[in-house]
């Protein structure tokens, strides 16, 4: 399972995710001037996606055995991914000028990124073994 690349471009995913339940989204200014910090899961929309994501990148890592449920798991993580990078763009566009966003914002398009690998990497791997399954039955029925 470990040894597969696409289990460490899922790994990294799940790992950017987890890390976004820790992370400050953006910053706000006071009216001191100090910045309070908003974590991801302060707002509710953004808790959800997380919580969507981190159960789907963890059925994706962990079906190794069946190849095809973890591509479609993977693929559909990727589509919330770049569904919850959308939303975070709109709130940085409708709240320009109040919030500073952080480099964690930008993790769901990565984490999507890595999931379309990842799912690339097991439909090659289920062809390699579906090629080698039939050359296997090709030389049974010469035999």
């Amino acid at each position: 399972m470990w040894q597969r690349l696409q289990t460490l471009y899922l790994a990294i995913a799940l790992g950017l995710i987890i890390s976004m339940f820790f992370c400050n989204c953006a910053f706000v200014l006071n009216e001191q001037g100090a910045k309070e910090g908003i974590l991801f899961i302060e707002k509710t929309p953004y808790l959800i996606f997380l919580v969507m994501t981190a159960i789907a990148g963890g059925f994706s890592l962990f079906t190794f055995k069946w190849r095809f449920l973890q591509m479609r798991i993977a693929v559909i993580q990727a589509l919330i991914l770049l569904g919850f990078q959308i939303w975070i763009i709109v709130d940085f566009i409708a709240l320009r000028g109040g919030l500073i966003f952080t480099v964690p914002a930008v993790f769901p398009v990565v984490a999507a990124i890595l999931s379309i690998l990842g799912a690339k990497n097991i439909m090659l791997d289920e062809a390699m073994v579906q090629s080698a399954y039939r050359i296997r039955n090709s030389r049974r029925k010469r035999k």
